[in-house]
């Protein structure tokens, strides 16, 4: 009867050790399971959208936001200038529609600061056409906002004449939520001001 006895403990005890055991694995499995489904979901949430070479957003591609972020935000800030500066008498409405999307009320005050100066009248009454030949940025991502510096350069058509002028520009960028197709980069333009305006000679051949 002791031999009965002690096989039946032994049995048992084996069959508690194999409980625990399965219940062990069990939890381990759930969490590991866990932490690798919040892993890939933190990862697809950042990294839903792939940049193409000259910077423009592409969605629904897996790369990097955060290693794209210094793409992103030159593209975003050449797109305004060159939307907001880059006009002539027949397009400049749809131009800086689609600028005034990249920038907050900073730059809107700009935009109607000129439109009560009759900068676009005297584009479209003397059939200007503002052409832009570079933006060099100055960019700093060390914290959001982002301060950044420009330097434009652009022509002025009028007829057969055409002035060279140099444009420094300054402000900030922040995040924002994307906006297809009005804002792709998720980014916004705050506290920009137009630094300085100067006419260049004219080149010499």
């Amino acid at each position: 009867m002791k031999k009965i006895y002690r096989n039946i403990t032994d049995i048992l005890r084996l069959n508690r050790f194999i409980v625990l055991a399965v219940v062990i694995l069990c939890l381990l499995t759930s969490g590991l399971s866990l932490g690798l489904l919040h892993h890939y979901q933190e990862k697809l949430l950042n990294s839903a959208f792939a940049i193409g070479a000259n910077g423009t957003v592409v969605p629904l591609k897996l790369v990097d936001r955060k290693d794209k972020r210094e793409v992103e935000a030159l593209a975003h800030i050449d797109r305004f200038h060159r939307l907001f500066y880059g006009i002539d008498g027949t397009d400049y409405r749809s131009h800086l529609e689609k600028a005034i999307w990249l920038g907050d009320a900073s730059v809107d005050a700009i935009y109607r600061q000129k439109k009560l100066d009759g900068v676009y009248n005297r584009l479209v009454q003397f059939s200007l056409r503002q052409q832009i030949d570079r933006v060099d940025i100055e960019l700093d991502l060390n914290s959001e906002p982002y301060g950044f510096k420009t330097r434009t350069l652009f022509e002025v058509h009028r007829g057969t004449i055409t002035d060279r002028y140099q444009l420094d520009t300054s402000g900030k960028l922040i995040t924002v939520d994307r906006n297809f197709p009005h804002n792709p980069h998720g980014l916004l333009i705050i506290d920009f001001y137009e630094d300085s305006l100067r006419k260049l000679e004219p080149q010499t051949k």
